[in-house]
């Protein structure tokens, strides 16, 4: 097995292992005949047996994309770290966070609140996890694609 084979493997692992991904289809909505696109709330709600909602484009894809991922209380990932940078907003709910080299090793007592309305920069290979803790979590993640996810060993 190749190198970007192993990093690739390990992009669809975390993201059903630790997301709760299923498979990232089309975005919700598609653009009207103008080129415009509006989602109302019912159109970004995750499809069952999934967290994730495509609100636009493809993370797997070249180009932009915004998606939004609802964590129930206790779930979140693993160290790692992403090949591009992502620009989150906590949309609902208080989101927990650690990051930098203090994020190497996943300890959920060292993480950082983040308040709903609370925007975070992710640096292309920053390295961190997250969760939700007591409540339910949505965040709203933009990012370029193709965007590969790296687990950190434990």
């Amino acid at each position: 097995m190749t190198q970007k084979q192993i990093v690739t493997w390990t992009s669809c692992l975390l993201g059903v292992l630790f997301l709760g991904i299923q498979s990232v289809s089309g975005q919700v909505v598609e653009p009207d005949e103008h080129g415009f696109m509006i989602a109302s709330p019912d159109d970004l709600l995750p499809s069952e047996g999934s967290i994730t909602t495509v609100v636009y484009g493809n993370p797997s894809e070249a180009g932009l994309y915004v998606i939004q991922i609802t964590f129930a209380p206790g779930r979140g990932s693993r160290p790692h770290f992403h090949s591009t940078a992502r620009y989150i907003t906590v949309l609902k709910g208080t989101w927990w966070v650690s990051t930098g080299p203090d994020a190497d090793v996943y300890n959920p007592d060292n993480m950082r609140r983040v308040e709903q309305g609370t925007f975070i920069y992710e640096p292309p290979g920053g390295h961190h996890y997250d969760m939700a803790k007591d409540e339910t979590v949505t965040v709203q993640i933009t990012g370029m694609g193709p965007v590969v996810t790296t687990s950190i060993p434990q």
